[in-house]
């Protein structure tokens, strides 16, 4: 009984204060952060979701989960407060189908499936394609990675830290599908650090 009261009560917490105005400032975030990638660029809003959702991601979800957007959650976010926390504030219905999804969240530290394994969208409907919310230790302070593509004027340095090992190979397989493919956020904190698709990345030499 206690555990259910204590999913119960955080399913109602921690939503945003001024609703309207905090999902516009993110909504705005997230669009400028796309149009420049690479670029760490602070939310403008946070919420206060139940663990192990961080305060960003959990703005982020506010902002774009809806009763039209089917969400796939990594397993710690599925076994917590957080498919009651989305379903009584967003209306968002989830999936464990991962093609279905068409936002995808996974905590900090979380194992990150293979992009490969979600909606990559069409060649007539490239749009139809999951965004992948990843939550990690920090967007700066890791190894250099060197970003070129649309919205980059030449090159911009990235040092994303909390990343899987294989991530570079996961994007250059995810690049090589264009103009299909997932897009990615990447968020520390109350930042953020967008990866479209159409961004190429490299390991910086030395």
């Amino acid at each position: 009984m206690g555990v259910q009261t204590e999913i119960h009560a955080s399913a109602y917490a921690g939503a945003f204060t001024e609703p309207v105005f905090q999902s516009q400032a993110v909504f705005r975030a997230l669009m400028d952060a796309m149009a420049r990638p690479g670029t760490i660029a602070p939310l403008g809003a946070s919420a206060s979701p139940p663990a192990p959702l961080g305060a960003g991601a959990g703005a982020i979800a506010l902002t774009l989960c809806d009763d039209g957007t089917p969400v796939w959650l990594s397993p710690a976010l599925a076994n917590s407060s957080v498919p009651a926390w989305l379903s009584f504030h967003t209306g968002a219905s989830l999936t464990e189908v991962k093609p279905e999804a068409r936002l995808v969240f996974v905590d900090a530290g979380g194992i990150v499936p293979g992009f490969d394994q979600f909606a990559l969208g069409t060649q007539e409907y490239p749009d139809r394609s999951a965004t992948l919310v990843l939550e990690i230790a920090s967007l700066e302070g890791g190894a250099e990675l060197v970003a070129t593509g649309p919205g980059i004027k030449h090159e911009t340095i990235i040092s994303p830290v909390g990343l899987p090992g294989i991530f570079l190979t996961l994007w250059a397989e995810n690049r090589a599908l264009f103009p299909r493919g997932v897009d990615l956020i990447l968020v520390a904190g109350t930042n953020i650090l967008c990866l479209p698709r159409t961004t190429k990345l490299r390991r910086r030499e030395i």
